[in-house]
């Protein structure tokens, strides 16, 4: 199973894209429809508002009356947050039950309209953010929902900003044009990512990244934070440190267009005791992969291969290649990822001496990743010596 989170903000079209993956075989679970079924007449939850809020919240025909509970709810903190404290648990309740109800190789689909203001990205596979310019928004809610031009600007500005619906995003459909346009986008993004996406995680196959170097993609950045809040969120207390390393940590170095994480555990066999909650989550074990280069000792001139040991997962979705380098805290490659990024970030020399490096390697590897690899090696082992020098020096 995956699940992913849709949202956008109101007119953006959300409705056409969960149709459209619904269509496709979605299971969707509707976090609207789940408010509004929680608090159906003779609900509990509607028993619980009306005790809480007054008798005058339910219309004649013993329905919620929105507008007078919206009245009364929204005066103050307080209010809002007794409001909050009925209605969060029976929604969650609720999702909770249609989570588990969901077959074990569904694709679930979250329509949550409130998902970036509520934080809950990292919580899913995959977000898909549906978008449209705000005078299109304007626009349609104005002449297919009714309401004022002022009040649909109003609610427009008190969601998240474009700004923030990027920063969490994975995927993102623009709808500016048609609903045709649209739902063919959505069908593509569902055919070419979400469903095979879903194939490797219950097959744990790994989508790895091409072997060429982009252009320094300022956008590297925010997608490292995404994965570090992901992995944080599956692997809780289980980590020590997560950590965006690597090329793509460094602003303006040129790089292969994959993700490297760092997840730093108190040793080893903690790894290995989450790695098919990470496979679950969408980033399956590489086993072949059980250590780093081992490098010796720049005092005792020893080579410990034991302390080079690591575990290794890639990303199953094919947008987003990944690499998770999972190393004891304190073991000399943990230590050597981090300094080496913070290295290259301090000093533009260093940073375009690697750069040549890999440009070379590249073009003696003719795109086999392992050969691509073994060509830096004998730089990193010399590099390995200088930051060790480099750190020293800030210290």
């Amino acid at each position: 199973m995956i699940r992913v989170g849709l949202t956008g903000g109101i007119g953006a079209g959300k409705s056409t894209v969960a149709k459209t993956f619904t269509e496709r075989g979605a299971y969707l679970i509707d976090a609207d429809k789940i408010a509004r079924e929680v608090v159906e007449p003779g609900s509990a939850g509607l028993t619980a508002l009306v005790e809480a809020f007054g008798d005058d919240i339910v219309s004649d025909d013993g329905s919620l009356n929105r507008p007078a509970l919206a009245a009364k709810a929204f005066v103050d903190e307080e209010q809002r947050g007794k409001l909050n404290a009925i209605t969060h648990p029976l929604v969650g309740a609720r999702t909770q039950e249609l989570l588990t109800a969901a077959p074990s190789d569904a694709i679930v689909v979250q329509d949550i309209p409130l998902l970036v203001e509520n934080h809950t990205a990292p919580f899913f596979h995959a977000v898909v953010v549906v978008d449209a310019d705000e005078e299109v928004r304007i626009h349609r809610l104005t002449t297919s929902r009714g309401l004022d031009e002022a009040d649909a600007r109003a609610r427009i500005a008190a969601q998240a900003t474009e700004a923030q619906r990027r920063e969490v995003a994975d995927a993102w459909l623009e709808n500016s044009g048609s609903p045709a346009d649209l739902a063919a986008a959505a069908a593509a993004l569902w055919d070419e990512r979400l469903a095979p996406f879903a194939r490797n995680v219950v097959e744990r196959r790994v989508v790895r990244g091409p072997i060429r170097l982009d252009v320094a993609d300022p956008t590297w950045a925010a997608a490292g934070r995404k994965i570090v809040n992901r992995l944080w969120a599956l692997l809780g207390d289980k980590a020590i440190a997560i950590d965006h390393i690597g090329s793509t940590a460094v602003a303006g170095l040129d790089a292969k267009p994959t993700i490297d994480i760092q997840v730093s555990v108190a040793d080893l066999d903690v790894a290995d005791q989450f790695a098919d909650l990470l496979a679950d989550g969408g980033f399956p074990r590489i086993e072949e992969v059980r250590s780093d280069r081992p490098k010796a000792d720049p005092e005792t001139q020893i080579i410990d291969p034991l302390l080079w040991a690591k575990r290794f997962h890639g990303s199953a979705d094919p947008g987003r290649p990944v690499n998770v380098h999972i190393r004891a805290a304190g073991s000399p490659g943990q230590r050597f990822a981090l300094d080496f990024r913070d290295w290259l970030i301090d000093d533009p020399l260093a940073r375009a001496e690697y750069e040549e490096i890999k440009r070379e390697a590249l073009a003696a590897a003719d795109g086999d990743g392992d050969a691509y690899t073994a060509a830096k090696e004998p730089w990193f082992d010399e590099a390995y010596l200088r930051v060790g020098a480099w750190k020293v020096g800030r210290e």
